[in-house]
């Protein structure tokens, strides 16, 4: 997928824009109220249905979306570090706490190690979830979605297009792009 964080919004099976967040903004809230059906956006990370708060005028709009500037304070803002919950059985605590940095940095290595394991692997996983997400939205009810499923989480691209070819022309190169590292050949 892209390098630049974007989105996509589909009128019915018409694909009216690909673009970074403040050009989508710009278009949907251009856009004639009322239109049926209303646009969908989807996020081309990860195939998400997105919805935005397009009340006020545009420059609310866009002030409402950009980027929130750095907090300052105790932790590690600069990283990006968020505070969440994690659930665990005491013997993984203890194994935790037993670590190099405590149980946040032993985490935090695990998960590197495991993303550095396999980067393709991964990257296949994330364009398949994108792609079956943004799919079970917006081609549902098309023929041959459920085939088009099963090829993909697969890995079979040949089988993957066919059932695609009877689409609409954007919503087909639409989730043949986000599907595209699925079918990558391993270096």
């Amino acid at each position: 997928m892209s390098d630049p964080h974007t989105l996509t919004v589909f009128q019915d099976y018409e694909r009216l824009l690909t673009a970074p967040l403040p050009e989508v903004l710009t278009l949907l809230k251009t856009r004639e109220r009322g239109a049926a059906p209303p646009p969908l956006t989807f996020d081309d990370q990860t195939g998400r249905q997105t919805d935005f708060d397009l009340r006020g005028t545009l420059d609310d709009v866009l002030e409402r979306y950009a980027p929130a500037p750095a907090k300052t304070g105790p932790g590690r803002p600069k990283l990006g570090v968020v505070a969440r919950e994690v659930t665990l059985l005491p013997r993984h605590w203890e194994w935790l706490e037993g670590q190099r940095g405590g149980a946040s940095a032993a985490l935090r290595r695990l998960i590197d190690e495991a993303r550095k394991a396999d980067p393709d692997g991964e990257r296949r996983r994330a364009a398949m979830a994108a792609t079956d997400r943004f799919l079970g939205v917006i081609a549902g009810d098309l023929p041959g979605y459920e085939e088009a499923g099963r090829a993909l989480y697969a890995g079979n691209g040949e089988a993957f297009e066919a059932q695609l070819q009877g689409w609409p022309e954007d919503i087909r190169s639409h989730a043949l792009y986000l599907a595209a590292p699925v079918f990558a050949e391993n270096p």
